[in-house]
């Protein structure tokens, strides 16, 4: 398992996130890239204090990374689905619930805990 912001995650796919929704983990995708400013300024503002990565662990929170670097046709399908052509894009799925809470493109910390039930 890799880390981001000293969260552990791994690889975005459709399959994983289904897999993970039927057991009905909270699931956060986070649909970045390397030359996305905007988004390694979202994980050192809104996702790397302490209180994100306890409400991650202590709730189960499973970190789905959709690395949108190399413009990966499934993560350009997800991108699309929420009406996106290009990342940042944040979504967070509570358990049992229908639709993903699509997340603001510039991310705050408290945003984050909001979301995520903290």
């Amino acid at each position: 398992h890799a880390e981001i912001a000293g969260i552990p995650c791994e690889p975005y796919t459709a399959t994983k996130l289904a897999s993970l929704r039927a057991q009905k983990r909270p699931v956060f995708v986070d649909a970045t890239a390397a030359w996305c400013i905007t988004c390694l300024v979202n994980e050192k503002v809104a996702l790397s204090g302490s209180r994100v990565r306890d409400t991650f662990a202590t709730r189960h929170i499973a970190y789905l990374v959709a690395d949108w670097t190399n413009r990966n046709s499934e993560i350009t399908a997800l991108l699309a689905a929420h009406g996106r052509s290009g990342v940042p894009l944040y979504l967070y799925y509570a358990p049992g619930a229908a639709n993903a809470a699509v997340l603001p493109q510039v991310l705050t910390e408290g945003e984050v805990l909001q979301t995520i039930g903290s």
